[in-house]
């Protein structure tokens, strides 16, 4: 028998009450209060979602003005390091990183190892072209899981992505 789903935004309005002793009666209740504490909102989705960086950040935000608002100085989180941290578990429960189907209909999985295999293999060519941190990267590509490999690989050595999916053209 499977579990019955619950939806993120209700497992983290638990994890508010039992980590925060915050609790809400409503969805705009918890919304008033995400905008009202900016440092305890977003200080609260930092530990909520485990995110990791190698050096500390001294405030969550320094000047509350747009543009300008510095988030979370000194932090260095990387979004591949994020996801890829998760990969032996995510095998070792039988779920695939990328479920996709071409335009044949058939679906085809990629396994989060492969996934990772792949990036890296991906991000090492790059570092072999001069690729690094800050460079940019533009791609015109279909929504493929290629295209997710060539942006993790991208993330991961610190590039900056850019795509465009012929696919999002007018018909």
């Amino acid at each position: 028998m499977t579990a019955p789903f619950v939806p993120q935004i209700a497992l983290y309005r638990n994890w508010l009450a039992e980590q925060r002793g915050l609790s809400f009666a409503n969805y705009e209740e918890m919304r008033q209060w995400s905008v009202r504490d900016l440092d305890g909102f977003w200080r609260s989705i930092w530990d909520y979602y485990d995110l990791q960086s190698p050096t500390p950040f001294a405030a969550v935000i320094t000047e509350r003005k747009m543009p300008g608002a510095v988030w979370f100085p000194g932090a260095q989180v990387n979004y591949a390091r994020q996801v890829f941290r998760h990969v032996e578990a995510a095998d070792a429960a039988g779920l695939p990183a990328i479920v996709s189907s071409g335009e044949d209909g058939k679906l085809d999985e990629t396994s989060w190892p492969e996934l990772r295999r792949k990036a890296a293999a991906l991000a090492l060519h790059l570092k072999e072209k001069g690729i690094k941190p800050g460079d940019r990267i533009a791609a015109y590509l279909p929504n493929i899981p290629e295209t997710i490999i060539a942006f993790l690989a991208s993330a991961s050595i610190g590039a900056v992505w850019s795509v465009c999916a012929p696919d999002m053209a007018a018909p």
